[in-house]
């Protein structure tokens, strides 16, 4: 999801542009500010890749420990799983009434046991009472105004009328349920249900269910302004439940996300006819009655289902790279649809090289009205919202950047389900390396804004943004124990993209992008933690990086090279009077050696915790240069070099490998004019006599 906050250029390259450009008119700052950040196996596959990766295809629990080896098998998309185990599945109807902004659902949830113990409740979370007053957890807390500018001025809610469990003798279970959220008294968007029996592990249940859900005015994420709908978090979700029993349940908080089994939904939507809707999965049926439209969506192997309507959608349907394409967009943003279907090309074929093959049949690009820029830059499974003013693509790359991030969640969050509520930099950290890797492959450098005499390269602003976070504390915490959004946005998103990008310049490309695609095919429908990912890194990349993405992510360690007194002195031959042997011999300089010849000295400092190779560009006073390296042990490194020239400069990282460098300015060192030394050399000692004077 993208944030309002500074985030991967994404978002931040345009808000910096806007500030710049202000007579495009103040719609361009609002809107960047507000928007923003089936796979089969092949039929070659050899029986020794089906034992190593078919019990683990139908294994969605997390790991406590990662498995002692991942393997070169899922180097490449021999060996992805077919489908993800079945844990939760929805069959769900709803009926839109457009004037009261409400949905009347009903239907079955089937929900099994994969834990180890019997579980005697149920978790769910109602994330539209997020909505309800401004007590909830997200409305009172500091962010609750959101992308939106505001807290809600229309509330939202979900009211359950009925849960009965056949299995358990038809009981209304929802007479049992929690009036407040666990961990909240004056939240209700996590609410706990008592069951009349455990559930066993392994036995499944069926749950009927109804509802009425209040659509807030748009905050963040779901909700409807005017008449447009985006309708996220629109009904009561089952919460997930570990390996160990333990149900990971929590209240809505506004800078956290989701986490969910996967499973099959199949859901009928009822609208006014003239509405154009867009949903998660494959419509499969499609009919209008009444002035009512009726359409059918069903997807397997997913772990939630969104949807948008609004009248005044255009529509493009393009298949790429054996995908279904639907771009919904306001009408005279035409060319914004152009330049998301391009991004969308590129993305699913260069996501899919990289991460393994997109797995379902469609994907559904919405890009918001103008007036409703809170419900853009989100991710949903086979849906994404985008958005931009309708001028953006005429002056930069900011559609397709924000188009591949949301693309780019179908793999991390989508496929590779990590827990984005304990875990945010393993959804939007990824996410943000691959969205800049995507740009780079689509754009080349310098791949941000373009105006007359404005370039603003998307890389270089994450650089500055994640360095300067550097210190503000630890990249892998959960999301809600962020102070700001602005440090969220900061650490989780661009110092994890960071972070990435100098292990992939640093060590190699090849070997990151390795490591990448064998973490995200080994974990596709699966839950992993940070653990997993670490482990992957250090089985293909090796100790080293594995060591620098540990502590830069997990343990907060800080890096800044510093380069100083850089000296340089002519060497001279022997000469004078030795005594050797007992006798005295007199050696005049040799006049004939062949010219001058020069020692060159530079200190460079490691000041920070965090290890990382580095190299050091020495340049001499007649242009020639030569390149060292540093492993990054210990503080302080002298490098020493005898030449025909003088040193006269040294630069740390000249090719700025070492993206998270705390302070690029003090990479550099240059040979000062020796009067100088000279003048504060003596300076310095007459201070020296002047403390001793004034001294008891």
């Amino acid at each position: 999801m993208a944030r309002n906050v500074p985030l991967p250029p994404a978002r931040a390259a345009c808000t910096v542009v806007a500030a710049a450009v202000t007579w495009l008119g103040p719609s361009l700052s609002t809107t960047h500010a507000d928007v923003l950040a089936q796979a089969e196996s092949s039929s070659t596959r050899t029986a020794a890749l089906d034992a190593e990766c078919m019990p683990r295809a139908v294994q969605t629990l997390r790991e406590d420990e990662p498995p002692p080896s991942v393997g070169a098998a899922f180097d490449d998309d021999r060996a992805l799983p077919a489908h993800a185990a079945t844990v939760v599945s929805y069959t769900l109807e709803a009926k839109l009434n457009a004037e009261a902004r409400t949905i009347d659902g009903k239907g079955t949830i089937r929900w099994k046991n994969a834990s180890a113990k019997p579980a005697p409740e149920l978790y769910f979370h109602l994330y539209l009472n997020a909505f309800k007053n401004n007590g909830t957890l997200f409305l009172r807390s500091p962010f609750g105004e959101s992308r939106s500018g505001h807290g809600a001025t229309h509330w939202g809610y979900i009211d359950v009328t009925h849960a009965v469990v056949p299995e358990m003798g038809g009981v209304d279970i929802w007479a049992n349920a929690a009036a407040r959220s666990t961990d909240d008294p004056d939240d209700e968007t996590d609410v706990a249900v008592r069951l009349p029996r455990p559930v066993a592990p392994g036995e499944t249940i069926t749950i009927d269910v109804a509802w009425k859900s209040q659509l807030p005015e748009i905050v963040e994420r779901t909700g409807y302004l005017r008449d447009f709908f985006m309708v996220g978090q629109w009904f009561p979700k089952l919460a997930r439940r570990e390996a160990d029993g333990t149900w990971v349940h929590f209240p809505f908080h506004p800078e956290s996300e989701f986490y969910s089994d996967f499973g099959a939904y199949d859901v009928t939507l009822d609208v006014p006819e003239n509405l154009v809707v867009g949903a998660t999965g494959v419509r499969t049926d499609e009919h209008v009655a009444a002035g009512r439209r009726r359409e059918r969506y069903r997807i397997d192997d997913v772990h939630d289902f969104a949807w948008t309507a609004w009248a005044s959608f255009e529509e493009r349907d393009e298949t790429l790279d054996g995908v279904r394409v639907r771009v919904l967009f306001p009408p005279g943003n035409g060319e914004n649809a152009d330049a998301t279907l391009a991004a969308v090309k590129h993305g699913l074929a260069f996501y899919g090289a990289a991460y393994g093959r997109y797995p379902y049949p469609v994907l559904t690009v919405v890009h918001p009205p103008e007036y409703a820029p809170a419900a853009g830059g989100m991710e949903y499974p086979t849906l994404i919202t985008t958005g931009a003013p309708w001028y953006a693509a005429s002056f930069s790359s900011f559609v397709e950047r924000i188009t591949l991030h949301e693309l780019g969640h179908q793999w991390f969050y989508g496929l590779v389900a990590t827990d984005e509520h304990a875990w945010p930099f393993l959804d939007e950290g990824l996410t943000t390396y691959a969205e800049s890797s995507a740009m780079r492959a689509m754009f080349g450098a310098g791949n941000g804004v373009h105006l007359p005499g404005l370039d603003i390269d998307g890389d270089a602003y994450l650089r500055n943004l994640a360095a300067s976070a550097g210190h503000d504390g630890i990249v892998a915490r959960p999301a809600a124990q962020f102070p700001s959004f602005s440090e969220l946005g900061s650490l989780v998103y661009a110092r994890t993209g960071i972070v990435l990008d100098t292990v992939a310049r640093v060590w190699g490309q090849a070997a990151l992008d390795r490591a990448l695609g064998r973490y995200a095919r080994r974990y596709r429908f699966d839950h992993p933690g940070p653990k997993h990912f670490i482990a992957v890194v250090r089985e293909v990349v090796g100790d080293d990086a594995a060591d620098f993405v540990e502590g830069a992510l997990l343990e907060g360690k800080t890096v800044d090279f510093v380069a100083k007194d850089l000296e340089a002195t002519k060497t001279r031959d022997k000469a004078g009077l030795f005594d050797r042997n007992g006798v005295r011999e007199t050696v005049a300089p040799n006049e004939a050696r062949g010219g001058d010849r020069y020692s060159g000295q530079v200190l460079v400092y490691r000041h920070g915790n965090l290890r990382v190779p580095v190299d050091v560009e020495l340049r001499f006073a007649d242009g020639s240069t030569v390149k060292r390296n540093w492993d990054g042990h210990g503080e302080l490194h002298t490098f020493v070099e005898q030449s025909a020239s003088p040193l006269v400069a040294a630069n740390v990282d000249p090719n700025l490998r070492v993206l998270i460098d705390d302070d690029l300015a003090n990479n550099g060192a240059v040979k000062k004019p020796s009067f100088a030394s000279r003048v504060l050399e003596r300076a310095t000692y007459l201070v020296e006599l002047l403390l001793g004077a004034l001294g008891p």
